[in-house]
């Protein structure tokens, strides 16, 4: 990267229009008065006086070389090490088919819970620094998404690509966190966390949420649990033989269980019922598990003063060669 030591130097550019200016009018007075240049006009200007505006070129020239020069231009590398190790949070993401139903507004237009959730985990990445980022998803059946990653771009990509019922119809939160418990036994950290996101109840899977949670607090893994979606009925688009229609179902979140788990492992139980409730508690939940990040920075430039400096006092020993032999000026 390329880089001044001492720009403050360059503020004196600023001065050299004034001083052009200044001598410019000094010039411009008649030093000899004369009643009639008819005579001079008739007589041929030398080679020498044609080339005249080359003096004041060269100083010129030459001033803006030493400005840079004193500027001090570097090039060189700039690396910065992240000292903590961070954390490790794993995103535990509902996708059974009752994340479709149509009760989230964004940018006045009514989506799924699905696309709501994205958007917000999204920022939510966007505004981690040094923390591992692993993904789960679940329904009926529970997997990994994508281990434990500092690669946020990835995780991004991944994210745009969840698909509602890719794991079954169902909702089995015990494996949901079963499975993250594994992904965070990966790399160690001192401290785990696990964000789970269901908008159901667990109707289906091997291990209990029960289990899954006397093991989170036994591995002192804190889970925020985070239920998603409207209270009552709500609306769902389906196929039929006639096309698309809509129809309203009422889909139940076993808050009592999300907050059990929550209580368990010392983390916190939310309702989300819009996107701003749903934006907000990412946003808690991201200043709750800040980490410290320290930043090493290591720096090594070259100086590049001298490619400047050299071709100053160059034109700045020509001219003064000049000014005092062809272009000598009697006062």
């Amino acid at each position: 990267m390329f880089r001044f030591a001492t720009p403050f130097w360059l503020i004196t550019f600023f001065l050299i229009p004034a001083a052009i200016y200044y001598r410019h009018k000094k010039e411009m007075r008649p030093v000899m008065r004369m009643s009639c240049l008819t005579q001079v006009k008739a007589l041929k200007r030398p080679v020498a006086l044609k080339l005249k505006w080359l003096i004041p070129a060269l100083k010129l020239t030459a001033l803006c070389l030493m400005i840079i020069a004193m500027a001090r231009p570097q090039w060189g590398t700039r690396r910065t090490d992240i000292l903590t190790e961070g954390i490790n949070i794993i995103l535990a993401v509902d996708l059974s088919e009752s994340m479709a139903a149509l009760d989230f507004k964004k940018n006045n237009k009514i989506v799924n819970r699905l696309e709501a959730v994205k958007g917000v985990v999204h920022d939510f990445i966007s505004k981690r620094e040094g923390d591992r980022i692993g993904m789960v998803v679940f329904g009926e059946h529970a997997y990994t998404q994508l281990p434990l990653t500092r690669d946020y771009a990835a995780i991004g990509f991944v994210l745009d690509r969840l698909q509602i019922g890719a794991a079954g119809r169902s909702t089995a939160i015990g494996d949901a966190v079963g499975i993250s418990l594994k992904r965070l036994e990966d790399i160690k950290s001192k401290s785990n966390i696990i964000i789970l996101l269901t908008d159901g109840r667990s109707n289906s899977g091997e291990l209990a949420p029960e289990t899954a949670t006397e093991i989170a607090a036994q591995k002192k893994v804190k889970i925020y649990t985070i239920g998603v979606g409207t209270r009552g009925k709500v609306p769902f688009r389906v196929k039929g033989v006639f096309g698309e229609r809509t129809v309203y179902q009422r889909v139940d979140i076993d808050e009592e269980t999300l907050n059990k788990i929550a209580d368990k492992t010392g983390g916190l139980y939310f309702r989300a019922e819009n996107l701003d409730g749903l934006q907000q508690i990412y946003d808690t939940i991201g200043e709750m598990e800040r980490t410290q990040v320290k930043v090493k920075t290591f720096a090594e430039y070259n100086e590049l003063y001298i490619w400047f400096l050299a071709p100053a006092l160059g034109l700045l020993g020509i001219w003064i060669v000049l000014i005092n032999t062809r272009f000598l000026s009697v006062p």
